[in-house]
């Protein structure tokens, strides 16, 4: 039984140094890049994302997260993304939704090649754009949503 959407979603693929965007149409069938953002401080980075939440009519996120190595001891990217999803869940009082990855880049790339499109400078936006249609692809064929973080 597919779950009905919300409204607007609002994708991201967190990054060291870049923040990749993407938003969906209020009925949940496609997802598109927005923008990316170039870290500052997380203060200012939250401040951005509220904005363009408030701006898009976001009703909820889908993180990125990406797998954590099998064996892996100490802090692995998984890791630094689920603290900052737990506080960015805090900052904008949204369900926040981890949802996994994969090779995301990677697919972004190969679509934006098939498509015969020039590589943007920046290809994050593309990313969740590909993180964020995948959530909405699971789900449209009947994949339960999972328990977003707290806030």
């Amino acid at each position: 039984m597919t779950q009905s959407f919300p409204g607007r979603l609002l994708g991201i693929d967190h990054g060291t140094r870049f923040i990749g965007l993407a938003v969906c149409d209020r009925i949940g069938m496609l997802a598109s890049p927005l923008e990316v953002l170039q870290r500052k401080s997380r203060k200012e980075d939250f401040a951005k994302i509220n904005a363009i939440i408030a701006r898009e009519d976001i009703v909820a996120v889908v993180l990125g997260l990406p797998p954590r190595p099998p064996d892996f001891v100490g802090t692995s990217q998984s890791d630094i993304v689920r603290k900052w999803g737990r506080r960015l869940a805090t900052a904008i009082g949204l369900p926040v939704y981890y949802w996994d990855e994969g090779l995301s880049t990677f697919d972004a790339e190969k679509l934006l090649a098939d498509t015969g499109k020039r590589r943007p400078e920046r290809v994050d936006a593309h990313a969740a754009a590909v993180i964020l249609q995948s959530f909405l692809d699971a789900h449209r064929d009947g994949q339960a949503w999972p328990t977003p973080l707290k806030r």
